[in-house]
């Protein structure tokens, strides 16, 4: 125990004298927290450029531009003529859509000729596009509706038989889960996850690549057992993800994400991610003792984990062999089980089958690690070895 003690304090001594693990482990997480939390701050997107040409005039017409107006998320263009080149146009004004009024609007609705008012959507942003869209949709239906109404009232119609005629059942939309349709509560805790996996890959492949060219380490790893020189590799990472984690929360109290629900459940789940990585990390750096190679693959690994986990991209709508590759990294679990304790504020029960995706993967990874640092022992040996054995015959030749 007292070896073991010893062997963690180096570990430790050697984590703050290299800079590059505590810009790694300590200051980029800090700066991605406070980065990604201000890009999102708002949580939605207001004020969208909307580009609306009224070639009207009057006042159906108006009052349309103003409905329009009043909507939030949409900020209205003016113009009186339609551009000679929509595309430019929208390009220029970086505009999300462009709403056409037409000629005669109001006299075509009077007469029951059901005039067109087209909507050019520019779906080069799909965020603001759906926005845009959305609203547009909203004002568009509301406006029709009332103009509906307002025609059967003027037949003699009373208003609520106008009512139901124009609209023969009601359908209510309940939302559940991020009710607001906030853009940070979606998007924060996510990034934070894979913010944590990239830093605890580069910093164990930095760590074992470091060590590995320091005699005394080579000394250590050839005479301690491999369990325990995973452990002691593992603490110091272990302990500064728990560190970022923490400064995430308190990140999240800042930025007023929800604590995430059953909160023991939620620490065993991260527990089982952190272990998770750091022991994927472990096995890619042992097999591969370059820094520069064994990031280089890490960073293969974690980069488009995010992508194809299914956390934005619904995993059904990808290939089979895309899950399956994705599902070798803690990270595709961890987010599913994010997903359920943060935004959906489920039961800690529910993320059940990912704790059980992360446990299989740790143990897996921590196998592999073993096995790999047993091979690799072998080989110190067998060169040290051959190295006094070379020694020797030098020796005896001279």
């Amino acid at each position: 125990m007292k070896r073991f003690v010893q062997l963690v304090k180096r570990e430790f001594k050697l984590f703050f004298r290299n800079t590059t693990l505590l810009l790694v482990f300590i200051l980029a997480p800090l700066i991605y927290a406070l980065l990604i939390g201000l890009t999102y701050k708002d949580g939605k997107v207001e004020n969208v450029p909307v580009i609306v040409v009224d070639y009207d005039h009057t006042p159906a017409s108006s009052q349309l531009v103003e409905m329009l107006n009043d909507n939030n998320t949409i900020k209205v263009l003016n113009y009186t003529v339609k551009p000679a080149n929509i595309k430019d146009e929208i390009i220029k004004t970086q505009a999300a859509a462009m709403v056409v009024i037409p000629e005669r609007f109001e006299a075509m609705m009077q007469q029951g000729q059901y005039p067109e008012v087209n909507a050019y959507i520019n779906t080069s942003n799909l965020l603001t596009a759906n926005f845009a869209s959305k609203s547009i949709q909203v004002v568009m239906g509301t406006y029709a509706a009332g103009a509906e109404m307002k025609a059967l009232q003027k037949k003699g119609m009373p208003a609520e038989l106008a009512k139901t005629k124009y609209e023969p059942f009601k359908a209510n939309y309940i939302t559940l889960f991020n009710t607001t349709s906030n853009y940070l509560l979606f998007m924060w805790p996510a990034i934070m996850a894979v913010v944590l996996q990239q830093v605890i890959m580069l910093a164990m492949a930095v760590s074992f690549a470091s060590d590995f060219r320091r005699k005394d380490f080579v000394e250590i790893f050839r005479r301690e057992s491999k369990l325990k020189l995973m452990l002691v590799k593992a603490i110091p990472s272990l302990f500064f993800a728990n560190l970022n984690v923490l400064f995430f929360y308190l990140f999240s109290l800042v930025f007023k994400i929800p604590t995430p629900a059953g909160l023991g459940i939620f620490f065993l789940n991260t527990e089982l991610f952190i272990l998770a990585s750091i022991f994927l990390a472990v096995f890619v750096s042992v097999l591969i003792p370059n820094a520069l190679k064994a990031t280089q693959i890490l960073m293969v690994i974690a980069s488009p984990a995010f992508i194809m986990s299914g956390f934005t991209w619904p995993a059904i709508a990808m290939p089979p062999i895309v899950n399956a590759l994705t599902s070798i990294v803690p990270l595709t679990p961890f987010l599913e089980a994010l997903k359920i304790s943060v935004i959906q504020q489920g039961n800690g029960f529910l993320t059940r089958p990912y704790a059980l995706h992360l446990l299989i993967l740790l143990i897996v990874f921590f196998v592999l690690s073993w096995i790999t640092l047993v091979v690799k022992k072998k080989m110190v040996i067998r060169k040290k070895y051959r190295r006094l054995l070379e020694q020797r015959n030098a020796q005896q030749s001279s």
